[in-house]
């Protein structure tokens, strides 16, 4: 993207290699991964961390502090990170404050 056309708060954290739609707003402390589609107008609140494989589409909402997972089997001492899943958040979904979702999971204008 040549012009930044979303806000950010000042705390986020943007990786090169994500795509950001237009009219996003991105809340404080968040980080977004590389690999990483927001559609247009989606609403990622505090404290938010959106790992590589996430694709939301337009108009997607997401709570303060909910979580997204990449990994279907998390280990400390066993990199999975030739494991990573996708998650397709489609179009105007939302999700509500403190949600987990784990990955390979499709949304479809749901509410949680």
């Amino acid at each position: 993207m040549s012009q930044k056309e979303y806000f950010v708060h000042s705390s986020g954290i943007i990786d090169e290699g994500c795509v950001i739609g237009e009219n996003c707003n991105l809340g404080q402390n968040i980080i977004i991964s590389p690999k990483v589609i927001l559609g247009k107008n989606v609403r990622v609140k505090n404290n938010v961390s959106i790992y590589e494989g996430i694709n939301c589409e337009d108009d997607v909402f997401l709570g303060p502090s909910m979580i997204f997972t990449n990994v279907n089997n998390p280990r400390s001492a066993v990199s999975r990170k030739s494991e990573h899943k996708p998650t397709l958040v489609k179009k105007a979904a939302s999700i509500g404050a403190n949600a987990t979702l784990i990955c390979i999971i499709q949304l479809v204008n749901m509410h949680l």
